[in-house]
């Protein structure tokens, strides 16, 4: 049961009532390639300007971090913030960074794949971007958790810490200085968040 109630930053909107919801978003997306939208379980739509250079050049090295880990162990596929996937509850949502086991991807029907996958990552990971609204991005962490998401990590430039989302657990909070683990979702894979940050 998705339990979660999203309380929205700024005021989202709904597109016409009318025809299928699924192909209306499609093409609501397809004709703004250049924003990034996402819609929630209750069919509002949130669309977000793009990020600034400063939080585009973090999220680059972050995803370069799972990308060279995943080229390594090769146990799935990583996707970028422009990959959406459609949750159970019925959200289309699109993290920052996210990776699927192949397991679980080669499972998936070609109708699961058809638009916006069917599915929820096994990991993902959303970078705070400025002043955005901590209460809203935790919001969405739990979202992914409660829609079967394995491991959410929530990086937070501001306060310098890392908060890591868990079915069943606790939420932990780990600062930059200190490892984050992949554990039993990422095998083998390590990084100090200082490591990126500190890099100019």
């Amino acid at each position: 049961m998705i339990e979660t109630e999203i309380k929205y930053p700024v005021t989202p909107f709904f597109l016409p009532d009318e025809g299928n919801k699924e192909e209306n978003f499609l093409r609501f997306c397809r004709q703004n390639p250049d924003l990034r939208i996402e819609r929630y379980a209750d069919q509002s739509i949130l669309v977000m300007a793009p990020t600034l250079p400063e939080t585009g050049h973090y999220n680059f090295e972050l995803a370069a971090e799972i990308s060279l880990w995943n080229r390594k162990h090769r146990l799935g596929l990583g996707f970028d913030s422009s990959a959406g996937f459609h949750l159970p509850d019925g959200s289309i949502l699109s993290p920052d960074v996210s990776w699927i086991s192949h397991e679980r991807w080669n499972a998936l029907t070609d109708e699961d794949k058809e638009g916006f996958t069917r599915i929820a990552p096994d990991f993902v990971l959303e970078l705070r971007s400025g002043n955005q609204s901590m209460a809203f991005l935790k919001q969405k962490m739990e979202l992914y958790i409660e829609n079967g998401c394995r491991m959410a990590w929530l990086v937070d430039p501001k306060k310098r810490k890392t908060h890591v989302f868990m079915a069943g657990q606790q939420v932990q909070m780990v600062p930059f200085d200190q490892p984050l683990s992949g554990g039993e979702i990422l095998p083998g894979f390590l990084l100090v968040i200082d490591e990126i940050f500190q890099k100019k």
